[in-house]
């Protein structure tokens, strides 16, 4: 991979052959090609690809209520409410460093009361993981959670809880 305004090069990994019609059971047009696919260009993957990618898949996880800090929240919270300004950010929580073939990824996260804390960031690990390996061939050499909050079910009605008297 090179670093170039943001983007990474993804190298294939592995045989650099096994990626030929011929040996995927496609047909062949005759003779074989003088050069693989591979070196025929390069596939650039930018930073933000990789962050949207682990930020969904971290929101996939049962438990998980939202992505972020309270700063970056409340400002998303705002952003949603105004007309025009482009919704929920999906890379909101999410860092990432994306190196040649490798990448890691710092994410931070409010899961449900009630959740077990490691399992859910043990299952967010394993689907960021799974995702990003999947989707960009990169290996991901860390998954660093910091659990920021936990959400409370009455946030939401941004009410008082009730007390008996």
């Amino acid at each position: 991979m090179t670093e170039d305004d943001g983007y990474r090069t993804a190298e294939p990994a592995g045989d650099p052959h096994a990626g030929s019609l011929g040996e995927r059971g496609g047909k062949s047009a005759g003779a074989p090609h003088r050069s693989d696919p591979e070196s025929r260009g390069r596939t650039t993957i930018a930073d933000g690809v990789v962050a949207k990618i682990a930020g969904m898949a971290a929101r996939d996880v049962p438990g998980v209520h939202s992505m972020g800090g309270g700063f970056a929240r409340g400002m998303g919270a705002m952003r949603e409410r105004m007309p025009g300004a482009g919704g929920k950010s999906v890379t909101s929580g999410v860092k990432v460093e994306v190196g040649d073939v490798q990448t890691a990824v710092d994410l931070e996260i409010v899961v449900e009361y009630g959740v077990s804390i490691i399992e859910a960031a043990g299952d967010v690990r394993e689907n960021v993981i799974a995702a990003i390996e999947r989707m960009t061939g990169l290996e991901v050499v860390e998954v660093n959670n910091a659990v920021g909050d936990v959400h409370l079910f009455d946030e939401d009605e941004g009410q008082p809880e009730r007390r008996l008297e």
